[in-house]
């Protein structure tokens, strides 16, 4: 979809989507039942209001193309259950009588985000309806495998605890393949596979849960927060190498969940560092955070050569990927004094010596502006999509 559609056509369904993939089905093979259009319509409001503020219901009967009975239908319906509240009368611009404004209750729920990327550290926030953090935790990231997940249990209560008001949902961006029930189904620098996170914070916490991988968290908060364009690859960088993609504006999983997973595709010919996942010369055994700065370590190590060669091996990884989907920006996440500067545009000659320079020769590679805060707002966008079908 394009930005200017975006209010139009919800990422998901009010109370049932998906955090992350809940694209549009090409091949409809059942028939919309109503229960499925009245979410789909709640929905339709809750966006528009959203990303455009304050509205009053006839603004909205007119944006959405619903009927006037329905929107004040599904007005008082969202009022009664906390989601909307009424914002006065707009200012009298001529005669009659002035209309009744209506907006997201932005200050009525928090969201609670936690981001398990770290090499050392669990971040956690707790946010606002508009991804603004209010709160901070952290705890650091346990060496035993087996106590990972009590951690994480544990600095979830830390945030639910710090809200001061009703929690909407907890968003985790985790290392890894993610189903779309919140299991784990492999995150090596874990040691971790089939591990059900959204089946443990749920049974500690009482709380809707939405776990997915934290470059797929990243991108949803680079697609609603940021101004990303349509077809758009966010690549993480932290204790392993993952990315997040939306093609048309529509989150791309895979069949198997692990679309973006480049991390341990092999680079080169000329073998490399073994990678955790046990083979030779993967992405990540290049490009992590932990194996740059290995490498810079080293006595004697030229920087700017290391960077350089980090950076020509991720565009050798995304050139193809570039090359497949017409990708219009690549969006770096992780430590700028790492990835700005020679990896970057390493990466982006690279890009432009192994694609179809007459289309791809404006490909922009960046780094986001969110810093270490876009898992955590990814997980709130998640929250927002899976709960109120916002994005």
């Amino acid at each position: 979809m394009s930005r200017t559609d975006s209010a139009r056509q919800p990422a998901g369904l009010a109370g049932g989507a998906r955090a992350f993939g809940a694209g549009r089905s090409l091949r409809h093979a059942v028939k919309v039942l109503p229960e499925h259009a009245r979410a789909h319509n709640r929905s339709l409001v809750l966006q528009n209001l959203f990303h455009h503020g304050a509205m009053s219901r006839a603004d909205l009967s007119r944006e959405t193309g619903l009927t006037r009975v329905t929107i004040s239908d599904l007005v008082a319906e969202l009022i009664s259950d906390g989601y909307v509240a009424e914002r006065g009368v707009r200012e009298a611009s001529g005669p009659g009588k002035p209309a009744i404004l209506v907006d997201l209750d932005r200050e009525g729920h928090r969201i609670v985000g936690l981001d398990l990327s770290g090499t050392d550290r669990f971040l956690g926030a707790v946010l606002t309806l508009d991804g603004d953090i209010v709160a901070r935790h952290g705890v650091a990231a346990p060496s035993d495998p087996l106590d990972i997940v009590d951690a994480v249990v544990s600095l979830a209560r830390t945030l639910v605890a710090d809200a001061h008001a009703p929690v909407l949902g907890i968003g985790v961006g985790s290392p890894g393949v993610v189903d779309e029930r919140g299991v784990v189904l492999t995150a090596p620098n874990f040691g971790w596979r089939d591990v059900d996170l959204a089946g443990a914070l749920t049974s500690a916490l009482a709380l809707p849960v939405l776990v997915a991988n934290d470059a797929n968290a990243a991108v949803l908060a680079e697609y609603t927060f940021g101004g990303a364009a349509d077809d758009v690859m966010l690549v993480r960088v932290g204790r392993g190498v993952g990315s997040g993609l939306l093609s048309g504006g529509q989150p791309m999983a895979g069949s198997r969940h692990a679309a973006g997973e480049i991390g341990h595709v092999t680079v080169g010919t000329d073998g490399g560092p073994r990678c955790v996942c046990g083979k030779v010369g993967c992405l990540e055994a290049w490009l992590s955070v932990p194996a740059i700065e290995e490498r810079l370590a080293t006595a004697g190590a030229d920087r700017t050569a290391i960077l350089q060669d980090a950076g020509e091996r991720l565009g050798i990884a995304l050139a193809p990927i570039v090359g497949a989907l017409d990708l219009s920006e690549i969006v770096l996440s992780g430590p700028a004094e790492l990835l700005d500067g020679p990896l970057a545009e390493a990466t982006v000659e690279t890009l432009r010596s192994r694609t179809l320079a007459e289309f791809h020769d404006g490909v922009r590679v960046r780094m986001t502006e969110h810093g270490e805060d876009i898992v955590l707002r990814g997980a709130a966008v998640m929250v927002l999509s899976g709960r109120l079908g916002v994005s």
